[in-house]
C-alpha cells in the first residue's frame, strides 16, 4: 500500500509538470491551458496510482485476479475526447489545435509515469516536450515560411468574362498557380487560386495591375 507522503509527493509533482507544459500553450491563448494541462496530469496520475494500488486491499481473495494496468490504460484512450475538443477545422479547410491535442496527450502519459512512481522518465519527458512546443517552434516557422503556400482571392462582378480573366492569370509566367477555385458567391463571384512559390516582387506588380481592372471589385493577397 502507497503511503500518504508518496500519494502528496506524486500528485504534487504530476500538478508541477503538467504546469509546465499547460504555461507554454496558456501564452498562446489556447483553449486548453494551464489548468487544463494540470487537471489532465494530476487525473492520470490519481488514475494510475488507483490502478496501481486501489485493490490491494482484495489481493490474495480466492478467485480475485487483478490486472493493475487496465484503469490505466483507458486513459490513453478517454485522453482523445478531450485532445478533440481542442482541435479546429476552419471553413477555409485549415485544421488548428492538433499540436495541443497531442500535448494533452502526452501530459496524460507524464501523469502516469509519476502515478507509477517513474519520476525520472515523467522529467525527462516534460523536458523534451517542452523542447519540442518551444525550442523548436523558431525552426518550425523558418522552414514552413520556406514552403507555405500563399493564396490569392479575387472577386468580380458577375458580368466578368470569368474565361478570359481566368485564361490571363494562367498564362501570367510569374504566377506558377498550383490549383485554383472559382464559385459564385450572391451577386459576384470568387477566384482562389493558391501557389507553392512565386516571386513577390513580380507579383505584387501583377496585383497592382489587377486592380486597376474596373470589374474586380477586391483582391485578398495572403503572403
Amino acid at each position: 500500500m502507497i503511503g500518504w507522503s508518496e500519494i502528496v509527493i506524486r500528485l504534487s509533482l504530476a500538478s508541477l509538470l503538467g504546469a509546465l507544459i499547460g504555461l507554454e500553450r496558456e501564452r498562446k491563448d489556447w483553449t486548453a491551458g494551464l489548468r487544463t494541462h494540470m487537471m489532465v496530469c494530476v487525473g492520470a496520475c490519481l488514475i494510475m496510482m488507483v490502478s496501481a494500488f486501489g485493490f490491494s486491499d482484495i489481493l490474495g481473495t480466492a478467485h480475485v485476479v487483478l490486472d493493475p494496468s487496465r484503469i490505466a490504460a483507458q486513459v490513453v484512450s478517454g485522453i482523445g475526447f478531450i485532445g478533440a475538443g481542442t482541435i479546429l477545422f476552419s471553413k477555409q479547410g485549415t485544421i488548428r489545435g492538433l499540436t495541443t491535442a497531442s500535448g494533452l496527450w502526452t501530459v496524460a502519459a507524464i501523469g502516469l509515469a509519476t502515478g507509477s512512481g517513474m519520476y525520472f522518465a515523467a522529467g525527462i519527458t516534460t523536458i523534451i516536450a517542452l523542447i519540442i512546443l518551444w525550442a523548436l517552434q523558431p525552426l518550425e516557422r523558418i522552414y514552413a515560411k520556406k514552403f507555405k503556400q500563399r493564396t490569392l482571392k479575387i472577386v468580380t462582378n458577375l458580368n466578368v468574362n470569368n474565361a478570359a480573366l481566368l485564361s490571363d492569370l494562367l498564362h501570367k509566367d510569374d504566377l506558377k498557380i498550383e490549383t485554383f477555385t472559382l464559385e459564385k458567391n450572391g451577386d459576384e463571384f470568387v477566384f482562389e487560386l493558391k501557389f507553392d512559390s512565386l516571386d513577390l516582387t513580380k507579383t505584387n506588380i501583377i496585383i497592382d495591375e489587377l486592380k486597376k481592372d474596373p470589374s474586380i471589385k477586391e483582391i485578398f493577397w495572403s503572403q
